[in-house]
């Protein structure tokens, strides 16, 4: 595991759950599991009597990387996958919301992010990686398919897991990030600056923590959870570890002939927000012609690249009307 205390822990699940409007007892231990043969024996099981929701925190290997995984209610599973810099915390408006309409909500903290592991070297962070992480949780918690609402580097997980694993993924919402195949725009490559930046190991790093993380403030913008992405980041190796997903997926390479995927065939809605200064929405408008299902693009205006905390009522909204 990595160095975030048991008491944070249950602290961010306590925020989870004051959505529920002071129903659930702020006191409640959770249920603890541990995967690789079962529950572990330091399993605690929550009284029946409690009029607490079900809520286990699981901590799975897989590949010689220990995933946290937070597993809430239940109901049709939905697993939740965050992007860069974040965790599972993103997700902490539409956990309660999910559950109090019948969800089973699942949400993980991806490797290297979060209190899951941070295994060294940029390969370990390959997209094909982190695909097999989602398959992983999802055997090791018994589903045979789930429905997935990801954001940014947690959307490219989710349409790789879609064209891969096509009987695994029931329905699929995809936030900011388009599919994969969707042409390049210049404004696109304009707005990716950041991308290359973040390949030059050492110096990303410097850069960004200089002078009170001043250059990280300014690209983000004062959007999402600054704060708290700061004293995640600065634990040993966790900043590294965040733009090693970079390094994996997106460093410069020569043209090449575009990877041949099967289309999606989940029903998928695409969402995009106005004021994202990171991703050109015509990309996700264009990613309907790869989904051979039911598509629907929704934008959101007025909000950041962090739909989930800036517009969390319109997606819950939209979250409902699609999972159904």
């Amino acid at each position: 595991m990595n160095d975030h205390s048991k008491q944070k822990s249950v602290n961010s699940r306590r925020s989870f759950m004051v959505g529920f409007g002071g129903v659930l007892a702020a006191s409640a231990a959770p249920t603890k599991a541990t995967f690789g043969g079962g529950l572990g024996p330091e399993s605690q099981l929550v009284p029946t009597s409690s009029p607490m929701p079900r809520y286990t925190e699981h901590h799975i290997p897989r590949d010689g990387v220990s995933l946290h995984v937070e597993d809430h209610g239940s109901g049709k599973p939905v697993l939740l996958l965050h992007g860069w810099p974040d965790s599972s915390y993103l997700w902490r408006n539409q956990i309660p919301f999910l559950v109090a309409n019948g969800f089973r909500a699942i949400a993980p903290d991806q490797r290297g992010f979060g209190r899951s592991d941070r295994p060294e070297g940029a390969a370990a962070y390959a997209l094909q990686n982190a695909v097999a992480d989602l398959v992983g949780i999802l055997d090791a918690l018994g589903i045979d398919a789930a429905d997935i609402v990801a954001h940014d580097w947690g959307a490219s997980v989710a349409w790789r897991t879609a064209t891969a694993h096509p009987t695994r993924v029931r329905k699929l919402v995809v936030l900011s990030v388009p599919h994969p195949l969707a042409p390049y725009t210049l404004r696109q490559r304009e707005m990716a600056w950041y991308q290359l930046f973040f390949q030059f190991e050492g110096i990303a790093e410097a850069w960004l923590q200089h002078d009170n993380w001043a250059l990280f403030r300014g690209m983000l913008r004062s959007n999402g959870d600054i704060d708290r992405y700061i004293s995640d980041l600065s634990r040993p190796d966790a900043l590294k570890a965040s733009l090693n997903w970079y390094r994996a997926n997106l460093a410069p390479r020569l043209p090449e002939l575009p990877p041949k995927l099967p289309p999606v065939k989940a029903p998928t809605l695409g969402i995009w927000s106005s004021n994202d200064h990171y991703l050109d929405g015509e990309r996700m408008k264009m990613s309907g012609q790869f989904v051979k299902a039911p598509w629907r693009y929704e934008q959101i205006d007025d909000a950041s690249h962090w739909i989930p905390l800036d517009a969390s009522d319109r997606l819950n909204q939209l979250l409902i009307e699609w999972l159904g």
